[in-house]
């Protein structure tokens, strides 16, 4: 690709990153604002989407009128960066070292972002010259890193299509196929006394550790269950609060619990399950518990040789000599709203390697996303060029 490709690219990627949209608490608006305006100057109309919620806008595009109807989607949100001090560089004063750019959210997902936008433009143009037909819809979608209805809400409100491309870094190999994941809350009661009369009450803490035990049994016969593309299931637990004083006997103890599911279990499965092992233990030891489920993203999978999916391992082998076998992504992405809620043939893929997601020092290949953006011009003419 030219040298004006990879300024292009640099460029759009250092701007994105260097706007800070942590969610929480979800600071998205001035992200969009600016990518509604880089549309703007390029005489492309840009939609700011003032919903799920009016102080966090997103951002629809779409240009060309005919069949079919590509998707672009990115979210625009980011994991917060943490400790500053953990940082070679700021998290948001985009550095370029040995062709690699670092930043929060230069891997997750604002590389891929910079490629949908200016792939949008470049076909947009051609749409415009005739040269191309079927028609292009760009998503700046909010809140993806804390399952909310971002990217739901965008293609109900109309920024649909035959075709989704949700632009993840896979290290450009070809998602058909996510894990879902569910987060649980699990409180275990007690009864608080003062720490010098701890007999008086009853200790949530030790009343967890049973708790605790059947989880980890859990998790063992979670773990025996794999999928050919996304690998095992897990349940782990994460976290555990309890204790409001050091001499309170504290009254609560919370266990947060992250599953990570495959395509074959169902979310009212794994509530059963949950339900099931709470039950058990709590009738052996005579203890109270109670369960929520605070967040869902559900899995997704489409068929391994679908044609979107045949279409992006071509360009990715013969632009990166990415591998062509068929993959699943282990992470939960928004791919779920176009398959499962929208029924639309859609893929993960995106340049960027994803084990930098989330990390400090996160940072992207520039080649490698100079690369996406050649693969993704490459399978998107192609698809527009069918009727």
């Amino acid at each position: 690709m030219s040298q004006p490709q990879r300024e292009a690219v640099e460029s759009l990627v250092e701007d994105l990153v260097a706007i800070e949209t942590e969610n929480p608490p979800g600071n998205e608006r001035v992200c969009a604002e600016y990518i509604a305006d880089w549309f703007a100057n390029r005489e492309i109309e840009a939609e700011l989407v003032e919903e799920p919620y009016a102080d966090r806008p997103q951002v629809g595009v779409k240009v060309g009128g005919g069949d079919p109807t590509l998707v672009l989607n990115g979210h625009i949100d980011v994991v917060p960066a943490g400790d500053r001090s953990q940082w070679a560089t700021d998290p948001y004063e985009p550095t370029v070292v040995d062709d690699s750019l670092y930043g929060r959210g230069s891997v997750d997902m604002k590389t891929g972002v910079a490629i949908g936008m200016l792939a949008t433009a470049q076909l947009a143009d051609e749409i415009e010259a005739g040269e191309r037909d079927g028609s292009v819809v760009f998503h700046a979608a909010i809140g993806e890193e804390t399952a909310e209805p971002g990217t739901k809400t965008l293609l109900d409100r109309g920024y649909a299509g035959d075709y989704g491309v949700v632009l993840e870094p896979t290290s450009m190999r070809t998602g058909t196929s996510e894990k879902g994941l569910a987060w649980y809350k699990v409180r275990v009661n007690g009864d608080p006394s003062h720490a010098s009369r701890p007999d008086q009450g009853t200790n949530a803490i030790r009343n967890a550790q049973p708790v605790l035990e059947a989880l980890d049994e859990y998790d063992a016969t979670v773990r025996e269950r794999e999928d050919d593309l996304v690998g095992q299931a897990y349940s782990t637990v994460t976290m555990i609060e309890a204790g409001t004083k050091e001499n309170v006997v504290p009254e609560e103890a919370v266990i947060t619990i992250d599953r990570r599911f495959l395509p074959a279990e169902s979310i009212e499965e794994i509530d059963a399950e949950i339900e099931d092992v709470l039950e058990t233990v709590s009738a052996a030891h005579d203890i109270e518990t109670t369960w929520e489920r605070t967040r869902t993203y559900e899995s997704a999978s489409i068929e391994t040789e679908s044609h979107l999916a045949a279409v992006f391992r071509k360009h990715s082998k013969k632009v990166a000599g990415t591998s062509t076998s068929d993959w699943g992504i282990s992470a939960s992405t928004d791919v779920r709203n176009f398959v499962n809620d929208h029924g639309i043939e859609a893929i993960t893929w995106g340049p960027g390697d994803l084990t930098q997601a989330h990390t400090y020092d996160e940072h992207v290949s520039l080649p490698a996303a100079v690369d996406g953006l050649e693969a993704l011009l490459g399978a998107a003419r192609e698809l527009l060029e069918e009727t």
